[in-house]
């Protein structure tokens, strides 16, 4: 399992990459083409606000694999290990439920209904089903995550931690 983990994380890490660097060329290139050759390209603008939205939803199901996310600590300091482990188990499970039921299948039931609509972009002109689909898709690497997690705790050991992030 932390083989596949390892590469879940891997693949994730490489993606963000890519996806940031694609952003700052194409924003790069609607500042050259509107100030420099005052012809601002029709389709940067959306192709950046796609990239923002794939990077936004990938990104939290990485922040919430290595626990950068938003948390509050002041209450579960308290509690005993036995208990703080208790907390964590359950706070796993809810993740796991949310991001099965409102990202997966809330996020699956968009995805089909804007194929079905036939739904377009108006500059990119891809259906706007493809760039719905990271819902589902990060939906399910953070329930992969949440699983994963609620194996660890159940187990008593420490998930890997993610590789060149810090």
């Amino acid at each position: 399992m932390n083989k596949l983990i390892s590469r879940i994380d891997s693949a994730l890490k490489w993606t963000l990459a890519a996806f940031m660097l694609s952003i700052v060329l194409v924003v790069s290139w609607q500042v050259i083409s509107r100030y420099l050759l005052n012809s601002p390209s029709s389709i940067t603008e959306e192709l950046s606000r796609c990239l923002l939205i794939w990077i936004g939803m990938l990104g939290a199901a990485l922040a919430y694999r290595t626990g950068v996310h938003l948390g509050l600590d002041i209450v579960t300091q308290r509690f005993n290990t036995r208990n703080r482990q208790r907390l964590a188990m359950l706070v796993s499970l809810a993740v796991v439920i949310f991001a099965l039921a409102v990202m997966v299948i809330g996020g699956g039931n968009l995805v089909a209904l804007t194929f079905e609509l036939n739904q377009m972009s108006a500059a990119l002109g891809i259906r706007m089903a493809y760039i719905y689909l990271i819902i589902p898709f990060s939906g399910s690497i953070i329930a992969f995550y949440g699983c994963c997690q609620l194996y660890y705790l159940s187990t008593n050991q420490t998930m890997p931690t993610v590789e060149g992030l810090h």
